[in-house]
């Protein structure tokens, strides 16, 4: 694998995969990890939901938002993911982010109340929303321009969808053992993930931005809040009274 090499003068760096070797291999199976990951966990989420209102004694609002929070989330943060990613590091904050989802993700597994589920969905729903930029940024910048970038991001789709279908499946498998363990497992999953994410995606693999580094914080609460609302007016709108 060759290292990625900043020409003078130039702020793209060079792809660090040439070909598909078996680091190429692994650093991308890793990330496509991610996108089955999310997709798993949205699709099982559905399945477990009269269990976990039965448990739970939830309310038709509190299951809703249930499922709201995380689109909410992800949503809302997905924008400000891809300029987090961009300004702090790729690998950072694929890390970074792949760890607050499997805190969370473990706390709606232990939740003993509504808001527990809702706080920990929303949660979820961020991480995804910084993990997913992250991820896409990574295939950009570490596999070259043309049939090899293709295949990756192709495979990368592929295996994102495969997700969503498995994802009622597994739900429904789990949801028998216990709604719990519709949290659990995305937690063992997540938590091998980060292993291999640790040895195999290197710095390489998920360099800095080059040139101006500056954050338009204002910029970046604004665009932020008005796509939470803008969600949060999607996510409603069913519920609300006709005119």
């Amino acid at each position: 694998m060759s290292t990625i090499v900043e020409p003078p003068g130039d702020s793209t760096p060079t792809a660090a995969f040439e070909r598909m070797t078996g680091h190429a291999w692994a650093v991308l199976l890793v990330l496509c990890g991610t996108v089955f990951l999310e997709g798993l966990d949205v699709a099982m989420m559905g399945v477990a939901l009269p269990s976990m209102r039965a448990d739970l004694d939830l309310s038709t609002s509190a299951l809703q938002w249930v499922v709201s929070a995380y689109v909410l989330g992800y949503g809302g943060f997905v924008l400000l993911g891809g300029r987090a990613a961009d300004l702090f590091g790729r690998r950072r904050m694929f890390l970074l982010w792949l760890a607050v989802f499997i805190g969370f993700s473990g706390l709606g597994g232990l939740a003993t109340d509504g808001w527990m589920l809702i706080v920990a969905r929303f949660m979820t729903g961020v991480a995804a929303g910084f993990l997913t930029p992250a991820s896409l940024s990574i295939i950009t910048t570490s596999f070259a321009p043309g049939e090899l970038r293709n295949r990756a991001l192709l495979v990368y789709g592929g295996i994102g969808a495969g997700g969503f279908t498995l994802g009622m499946v597994a739900g429904g498998l789990l949801t028998t053992a216990g709604w719990r363990w519709v949290f659990f497992a995305p937690v063992l999953f997540a938590s091998l993930l980060m292993v291999f994410a640790l040895r195999f995606l290197t710095e390489g693999g998920a360099t800095p931005m080059r040139g101006p580094r500056g954050f338009d914080a204002a910029g970046a609460l604004t665009m932020t809040g008005g796509m939470l609302f803008l969600v949060l007016g999607v996510v409603r709108a069913p519920g609300a009274p006709e005119c």
